[in-house]
């Protein structure tokens, strides 16, 4: 029987494996979770050995995409002001 200090380790790893095979899209899977197609794959093959106990041991873990957002969205900042500036003086 599994720990219960592991369920909550194994929960998002389970709902990356089930949003690819709900969706059929592997790619499109990784890209939203922002792991990479090599990582899902090494968590499928756990999962299909050993199921959840399988992913104890493997890392599929979500990058933190705050940093990369914070970038862009300063970049559309400044685009939209100089286009309004430039709009508006125009």
């Amino acid at each position: 029987m599994m720990n219960i200090k592991t369920k909550p380790d194994i929960a998002p790893k389970t709902k990356i494996l089930n949003h690819a095979r709900e969706s059929k899209n592997v790619a499109q899977t990784c890209c939203y979770f922002g792991i990479s197609r090599e990582t899902y794959y090494t968590g499928k093959r756990a999962y299909e050995r050993e199921d959840e106990k399988g992913l104890s041991n493997i890392n599929l873990a979500l990058k933190n995409r705050q940093e990369e957002l914070q970038k862009y969205i300063e970049g559309l900042v400044i685009y939209l002001r100089t286009t309004i500036i430039l709009a508006h003086n125009g």
